[in-house]
Protein backbone atom coordinates (compact mmCIF):
# COMPACT_ATOMS: atom_id res chain seq x y z
CA UNK A 1 0.00 0.00 0.00
CA UNK A 2 1.32 3.41 -0.97
CA UNK A 3 1.56 6.11 1.69
CA UNK A 4 -1.27 8.11 0.11
CA UNK A 5 -3.56 5.08 0.08
CA UNK A 6 -2.75 4.31 3.71
CA UNK A 7 -3.39 7.90 4.73
CA UNK A 8 -6.77 7.93 3.00
CA UNK A 9 -7.67 4.66 4.71
CA UNK A 10 -6.58 6.02 8.09
CA UNK A 11 -8.66 9.19 7.63
CA UNK A 12 -11.71 7.11 6.70
CA UNK A 13 -11.26 4.83 9.71
CA UNK A 14 -10.92 7.75 12.13
CA UNK A 15 -14.04 9.37 10.68
CA UNK A 16 -15.96 6.09 11.08
CA UNK A 17 -14.84 5.18 14.59
CA UNK A 18 -14.37 8.63 16.10
CA UNK A 19 -10.86 7.91 17.41
CA UNK A 20 -7.92 5.66 16.59
CA UNK A 21 -4.72 5.13 18.54
CA UNK A 22 -1.26 5.25 17.00
CA UNK A 23 -0.56 1.69 18.16
CA UNK A 24 -3.83 0.39 16.69
CA UNK A 25 -3.01 1.79 13.26
CA UNK A 26 0.59 0.62 13.47
CA UNK A 27 -0.59 -2.96 14.05
CA UNK A 28 -3.36 -2.73 11.46
CA UNK A 29 -1.15 -1.52 8.61
CA UNK A 30 2.12 -3.18 9.61
CA UNK A 31 4.08 0.06 9.87
CA UNK A 32 6.00 1.71 12.68
CA UNK A 33 4.41 4.14 15.11
CA UNK A 34 6.69 6.82 13.69
CA UNK A 35 5.19 6.22 10.24
CA UNK A 36 1.67 6.56 11.65
CA UNK A 37 2.62 9.85 13.31
CA UNK A 38 3.97 11.14 9.99
CA UNK A 39 0.67 10.11 8.37
CA UNK A 40 -1.16 12.01 11.11
CA UNK A 41 0.90 15.11 10.37
CA UNK A 42 -0.06 14.95 6.69
CA UNK A 43 -3.74 14.38 7.45
CA UNK A 44 -3.88 17.11 10.08
CA UNK A 45 -2.30 19.60 7.66
CA UNK A 46 -4.97 18.63 5.15
CA UNK A 47 -7.65 19.37 7.74
CA UNK A 48 -8.94 15.80 7.90
CA UNK A 49 -7.98 14.83 11.47
CA UNK A 50 -6.84 16.36 14.72
CA UNK A 51 -4.07 14.75 16.74
CA UNK A 52 -4.73 14.05 20.43
CA UNK A 53 -2.69 12.26 23.09
CA UNK A 54 -1.88 8.79 21.76
CA UNK A 55 -3.98 9.00 18.61
CA UNK A 56 -6.24 11.12 16.43
CA UNK A 57 -9.88 12.12 16.08
CA UNK A 58 -11.88 13.66 13.21
CA UNK A 59 -11.02 17.30 12.59
CA UNK A 60 -14.56 18.46 13.44
CA UNK A 61 -14.82 16.48 16.68
CA UNK A 62 -13.81 19.46 18.81
CA UNK A 63 -15.96 22.03 17.06
CA UNK A 64 -19.28 20.38 16.19
CA UNK A 65 -21.54 19.52 19.10
CA UNK A 66 -24.21 17.01 18.20
CA UNK A 67 -27.74 17.55 19.45
CA UNK A 68 -29.55 15.26 21.85
CA UNK A 69 -31.45 13.43 19.08
CA UNK A 70 -28.26 12.59 17.19
CA UNK A 71 -26.37 11.51 20.31
CA UNK A 72 -29.22 9.25 21.43
CA UNK A 73 -28.62 7.13 18.31
CA UNK A 74 -24.90 6.72 19.03
CA UNK A 75 -23.51 3.73 20.97
CA UNK A 76 -26.91 3.00 22.48
CA UNK A 77 -26.05 -0.48 23.79
CA UNK A 78 -22.94 0.79 25.57
CA UNK A 79 -24.83 3.71 27.12
CA UNK A 80 -27.54 1.35 28.31
CA UNK A 81 -25.03 -0.89 30.09
CA UNK A 82 -23.31 2.14 31.64
CA UNK A 83 -26.64 3.46 32.89
CA UNK A 84 -27.46 0.16 34.57
CA UNK A 85 -24.01 -0.06 36.15
CA UNK A 86 -24.43 3.42 37.64
CA UNK A 87 -27.19 2.13 39.92
CA UNK A 88 -24.53 0.50 42.11
CA UNK A 89 -23.44 4.02 43.12
CA UNK A 90 -26.83 5.35 44.16
CA UNK A 91 -27.05 6.57 47.76
CA UNK A 92 -29.20 4.65 50.24
CA UNK A 93 -32.85 5.44 50.87
CA UNK A 94 -33.29 9.11 51.73
CA UNK A 95 -30.12 10.14 49.90
CA UNK A 96 -29.60 12.66 47.12
CA UNK A 97 -28.29 12.28 43.56
CA UNK A 98 -27.50 15.05 41.07
CA UNK A 99 -27.86 13.91 37.46
CA UNK A 100 -26.11 16.00 34.83
CA UNK A 101 -27.61 16.50 31.37
CA UNK A 102 -26.57 13.99 28.72
CA UNK A 103 -27.72 10.93 26.81
CA UNK A 104 -25.59 8.55 28.90
CA UNK A 105 -26.68 10.03 32.22
CA UNK A 106 -30.24 9.80 30.91
CA UNK A 107 -29.86 6.02 30.80
CA UNK A 108 -29.03 6.02 34.51
CA UNK A 109 -32.18 8.08 35.12
CA UNK A 110 -34.19 5.57 33.08
CA UNK A 111 -33.17 2.74 35.42
CA UNK A 112 -33.63 4.58 38.72
CA UNK A 113 -35.62 2.48 41.19
CA UNK A 114 -39.15 3.80 41.54
CA UNK A 115 -39.66 2.39 45.04
CA UNK A 116 -36.72 4.11 46.77
CA UNK A 117 -36.97 7.44 48.53
CA UNK A 118 -34.45 9.58 46.64
CA UNK A 119 -33.99 13.29 46.08
CA UNK A 120 -33.01 13.78 42.43
CA UNK A 121 -31.60 17.11 41.24
CA UNK A 122 -31.02 17.70 37.53
CA UNK A 123 -30.45 20.47 35.00
CA UNK A 124 -31.79 18.29 32.17
CA UNK A 125 -35.30 18.82 30.79
CA UNK A 126 -35.55 15.25 29.36
CA UNK A 127 -34.29 13.67 32.60
CA UNK A 128 -36.68 15.76 34.70
CA UNK A 129 -39.57 14.75 32.46
CA UNK A 130 -38.63 11.08 32.80
CA UNK A 131 -38.06 11.10 36.56
CA UNK A 132 -41.20 13.11 37.35
CA UNK A 133 -43.26 9.98 36.71
CA UNK A 134 -41.39 7.93 39.35
CA UNK A 135 -43.47 7.69 42.49
CA UNK A 136 -40.75 7.37 45.12
CA UNK A 137 -38.55 10.20 43.84
CA UNK A 138 -38.55 13.84 44.96
CA UNK A 139 -37.48 15.90 41.96
CA UNK A 140 -35.71 19.26 41.93
CA UNK A 141 -35.21 20.82 38.49
CA UNK A 142 -32.55 23.53 38.21
CA UNK A 143 -33.70 26.68 36.43
CA UNK A 144 -31.96 28.92 33.93
CA UNK A 145 -31.55 29.34 30.20
CA UNK A 146 -32.10 26.08 28.33
CA UNK A 147 -29.53 25.23 25.66
CA UNK A 148 -31.29 23.88 22.59
CA UNK A 149 -28.44 21.54 21.69
CA UNK A 150 -28.40 19.61 24.97
CA UNK A 151 -31.70 20.68 26.60
CA UNK A 152 -29.71 21.56 29.72
CA UNK A 153 -30.36 24.52 32.02
CA UNK A 154 -27.32 26.80 32.24
CA UNK A 155 -26.48 30.29 33.43
CA UNK A 156 -26.43 32.26 36.66
CA UNK A 157 -29.70 30.88 38.03
CA UNK A 158 -28.50 27.27 37.85
CA UNK A 159 -25.07 28.20 39.18
CA UNK A 160 -26.58 30.14 42.10
CA UNK A 161 -28.64 27.15 43.26
CA UNK A 162 -25.78 24.69 42.82
CA UNK A 163 -23.46 26.84 44.95
CA UNK A 164 -25.70 26.13 47.96
CA UNK A 165 -26.20 22.39 47.41
CA UNK A 166 -24.42 19.35 48.81
CA UNK A 167 -25.51 16.00 47.37
CA UNK A 168 -24.39 12.46 48.09
CA UNK A 169 -23.44 11.58 44.53
CA UNK A 170 -23.37 13.22 41.11
CA UNK A 171 -23.68 11.37 37.81
CA UNK A 172 -21.72 13.55 35.39
CA UNK A 173 -21.55 13.46 31.60
CA UNK A 174 -18.61 14.66 29.54
CA UNK A 175 -17.50 15.04 25.92
CA UNK A 176 -13.85 14.29 26.60
CA UNK A 177 -11.59 12.65 29.19
CA UNK A 178 -7.80 12.85 29.37
CA UNK A 179 -5.33 12.91 32.22
CA UNK A 180 -3.92 16.22 30.94
CA UNK A 181 -7.13 18.15 30.21
CA UNK A 182 -9.44 16.37 32.63
CA UNK A 183 -13.15 16.37 31.81
CA UNK A 184 -14.10 18.71 28.97
CA UNK A 185 -17.03 19.93 26.90
CA UNK A 186 -17.47 22.34 23.94
CA UNK A 187 -19.62 25.03 25.57
CA UNK A 188 -18.36 27.38 28.30
CA UNK A 189 -21.81 27.90 29.87
CA UNK A 190 -22.41 24.17 30.12
CA UNK A 191 -18.88 23.69 31.45
CA UNK A 192 -19.61 26.17 34.25
CA UNK A 193 -22.67 24.19 35.34
CA UNK A 194 -20.79 20.90 35.16
CA UNK A 195 -18.00 22.42 37.26
CA UNK A 196 -20.57 23.45 39.87
CA UNK A 197 -22.16 19.98 39.81
CA UNK A 198 -18.78 18.38 40.55
CA UNK A 199 -18.17 20.84 43.39
CA UNK A 200 -21.59 20.10 44.92
CA UNK A 201 -21.10 16.33 45.20
CA UNK A 202 -19.49 14.22 47.88
CA UNK A 203 -18.90 11.49 45.27
CA UNK A 204 -18.41 12.15 41.54
CA UNK A 205 -19.24 9.34 39.13
CA UNK A 206 -18.61 10.04 35.44
CA UNK A 207 -20.74 8.17 32.92
CA UNK A 208 -19.11 8.14 29.47
CA UNK A 209 -18.65 5.61 26.70
CA UNK A 210 -15.09 4.75 25.70
CA UNK A 211 -15.09 7.00 22.62
CA UNK A 212 -14.85 9.97 25.03
CA UNK A 213 -11.61 8.73 26.57
CA UNK A 214 -8.59 10.34 24.94
CA UNK A 215 -10.64 13.27 23.57
CA UNK A 216 -10.08 16.86 24.61
CA UNK A 217 -12.81 19.43 24.06
CA UNK A 218 -12.70 23.21 24.24
CA UNK A 219 -13.36 23.81 27.96
CA UNK A 220 -12.01 21.72 30.83
CA UNK A 221 -14.45 21.69 33.75
CA UNK A 222 -12.83 19.27 36.21
CA UNK A 223 -9.43 17.62 36.69
CA UNK A 224 -9.37 13.87 37.24
CA UNK A 225 -8.36 14.55 40.85
CA UNK A 226 -11.99 15.54 41.44
CA UNK A 227 -13.37 12.32 39.98
CA UNK A 228 -13.98 9.23 42.09
CA UNK A 229 -15.25 6.78 39.46
CA UNK A 230 -15.55 6.53 35.69
CA UNK A 231 -18.09 4.05 34.32
CA UNK A 232 -17.47 3.25 30.66
CA UNK A 233 -17.77 0.31 28.26
CA UNK A 234 -15.59 -2.70 27.55
CA UNK A 235 -14.08 -1.14 24.40
CA UNK A 236 -11.84 0.98 26.64
CA UNK A 237 -8.23 0.47 25.57
CA UNK A 238 -5.97 -1.12 28.23
CA UNK A 239 -3.50 1.78 27.93
CA UNK A 240 -6.28 4.31 28.63
CA UNK A 241 -7.47 2.26 31.59
CA UNK A 242 -3.95 2.18 33.00
CA UNK A 243 -3.64 5.98 32.67
CA UNK A 244 -6.92 6.53 34.50
CA UNK A 245 -6.01 4.09 37.25
CA UNK A 246 -2.63 5.81 37.64
CA UNK A 247 -4.58 9.05 38.19
CA UNK A 248 -6.25 7.33 41.18
CA UNK A 249 -9.65 7.03 39.48
CA UNK A 250 -11.76 3.91 39.87
CA UNK A 251 -12.59 2.53 36.42
CA UNK A 252 -15.67 0.34 35.89
CA UNK A 253 -16.41 -1.24 32.50
CA UNK A 254 -19.92 -2.38 31.67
Amino acid sequence: MYAEERQQAIAALIAQRGRMAVTQLSDLYGVTTETVRRDFAVLEKAGLIRRVHGGAIPANALTIELGTAEREQSRTAEKDRIGKAALEYLPPTGGSVLIDAGTTTDRAAFYLPTDRDLLVVTNSIPIASRVSAFGGIRLHLLGGRVRGVTLAAVGDEALGVLSHLRVDVAFVGTNGITTRHGLSTPDSDEAAVKRAIVAAARQVVVLADSSKVGREDFVSFAPLAQVDTIITDTDLRPSDRDELLAADVEVVTA
